[in-house]
Formats: C-alpha cells, sequence, structure tokens
C-alpha cells in the first residue's frame, strides 16, 4: 500500500517552489530562506548513481542505521508490556487508561526540551547517549523489581529515554549527509535497517512471559547500551573528520558552511566537502 500510494503522491504532491497555487509569493520565499540557510535542499542536484554507492560505501552513513536500530526494539515494544504492568497495579479500566498517560507526557516534554537544547548546541550524540542512560535506567528497574509501583516508575524512565534519542538519531542523518541523493539513500538506510530492530523487538514479549518479561527487557537494555556504544563511535568519527576538515580549510583559507550552505561558491562537494561541518 505505501509503494502503491506513494505512485499516486507523485503526480499529485505540488512543486511548491513554482506551482504551490496554495503558498503566497512571499511564504514561498520564506521557505527558500529557510532551506537555504538549512541544507543543501536548494542548489541544483541531478540523481547520479555514484551518490547512490557514495552512501553505501560510507560507514556513517551504516552507523546511522546502527543508532536506529538499538532504538527501534525499545521503541516499539514499550506499548506492549506497559498496559500489563498497569494491570498489575489494580485499578479499574478508567483509571487504567489515566495511567497510560504520564510516561508518554514525561517522554513529551523531554522530547522538545531535548531536541531545542541539541539544536541551540549543534550537538547530537551527548543528548543521544545521555537520553538512552535514562532510558538504561527503567529497564534495569523493570528486570530487578517484581512490585508493580516500581515497574510503572520504571515504563516512565524507559519512556523518558527512549523518546528524546529516538527523535535526534531520526533527524541526525538529515543534517549530516550532503548532498541530496545521498541525504535520501541515507535516510531510506537508517529506516531499513532500524525497523529490523522492531520486527525482533516484537516477537520477544510473549503472553507466556508476562508480566515480568525478561527475555524482552533484557533485550531492550542490551540494546540501549549498544546504542550508547555506536553512538559513541560515531560521534568520535565525526569530531576527528570535522578536525581535518578544518585544518583543510585553515591551509586554504575557507571559510566553515554553518546553516549558509546555499551561499556556497565553487564546486560544493558534498559532505565530503572542507567547508561542511558536521554537528557531532
Amino acid at each position: 500500500m505505501t509503494v502503491a500510494v506513494s505512485i499516486i503522491a507523485y503526480f499529485w504532491v505540488y512543486n511548491y517552489p513554482s506551482t504551490a497555487e496554495f503558498l503566497s509569493k512571499e511564504e514561498r520565499e520564506f521557505i527558500q530562506f529557510r532551506l537555504k540557510n538549512d541544507s543543501d535542499a536548494t542548489r541544483d542536484e541531478e540523481f547520479t548513481w555514484s551518490a547512490v554507492r557514495d552512501a553505501f560505501k560510507d560507514p556513517k552513513v551504516w552507523l546511522y542505521g546502527l543508532g536506529f536500530h538499538t532504538m527501534s526494539l525499545p521503541l516499539y515494544t514499550l506499548s506492549l508490556f506497559l498496559p500489563t504492568i498497569i494491570k498489575e497495579l489494580g485499578y479499574s479500566a478508567a483509571k487504567a487508561q489515566l495511567l497510560s498517560v504520564p510516561p508518554y507526557a514525561v517522554a513529551f516534554f523531554l522530547t522538545i526540551g531535548v531536541a531545542i537544547a541539541s539544536e541551540k548546541t549543534r550537538s547530537r550524540a551527548p543528548f543521544i547517549m545521555g537520553s538512552s542512560a535514562i532510558g538504561c535506567i527503567g529497564y534495569i528497574l523493570l528486570l530487578s523489581q517484581h512490585r508493580a509501583g516500581v515497574s510503572y516508575v520504571g515504563t516512565i524512565f524507559a519512556a523518558a529515554g527512549i523518546y528524546p534519542a529516538v527523535a535526534i538519531v531520526l533527524s541526525w542523518p538529515a543534517n549530516n549527509v550532503s548532498g541530496q541523493t545521498k541525504r535520501c539513500i541515507a535516510n531510506a538506510m537508517q529506516i531499513s535497517i532500524g525497523n529490523l530492530g522492531a520486527v525482533l523487538g516484537t516477537q520477544l514479549y510473549r503472553s507466556e512471559s508476562s508480566p515480568r518479561y525478561f527475555l524482552g527487557h533484557g533485550f531492550a537494555l542490551g540494546y540501549l547500551v549498544a546504542n550508547i556504544v555506536v553512538v559513541g563511535i560515531l560521534w568520535e568519527i565525526l569530531r576527528r573528520e570535522n578536525a581535518e576538515k578544518q585544518r583543510v580549510r585553515e591551509a586554504q583559507g575557507l571559510s566553515p558552511l554553518m546553516g549558509d550552505v546555499g551561499d556556497a561558491e565553487g564546486e560544493f562537494q558534498g559532505d565530503k566537502d572542507p567547508r561542511w561541518v558536521f554537528q557531532t
């Protein structure tokens, strides 16, 4: 169904810069201004198979995929066991429904706050790793205690760590990968690799292991630890490449591109360009 709808959408979705009648001239100019000052989205670039190959050959692209893979298992399985834990608390159906709100409410506010902090500092890895560590606390509580109240607190910690980390993980390649074809492939690879974790996770939480779910919680905890490791490796790689780019810029007298890619002069080489600065 997704493929079928995408074919229809190709002929339906407007090319807003030139044909979107529902946008005023000022609105189109504003969108163009934001894109120009945020990425390379306004630069003319034709599709090339070399850019596709470049995405597959770039280790960072695979690490972005693993970064989401190690988050998708706990992300998609949290909702599987939360109702069981609330049921163990002994509340009626109406109150049980209300008790499903706090974990997601905490996650909502933390996701917004962490995203704002990450953007203001132009930093990604520390916030992902920190959020994953909070999620680890939640699963440690779930594994170590059988009391329903403690387990409920564990779900709050789990949600508070998982959702902020996922939001930044998914936006990371969109920030860092350039040009446009390579970024499209990188984003598709990230989702494809990442969702394999969800496929595995749904097979781990089974009714016979309720309500402790040792196998599922153990895998989720291990995946969050793996996420911290993967993100730490990617952070170090990006820092080293930024340092090398800085040495090249200083040698050639170039200025870094920080939110002004649309004004880059001369031939722009995407994320290989020494002027391109990775967000770490």
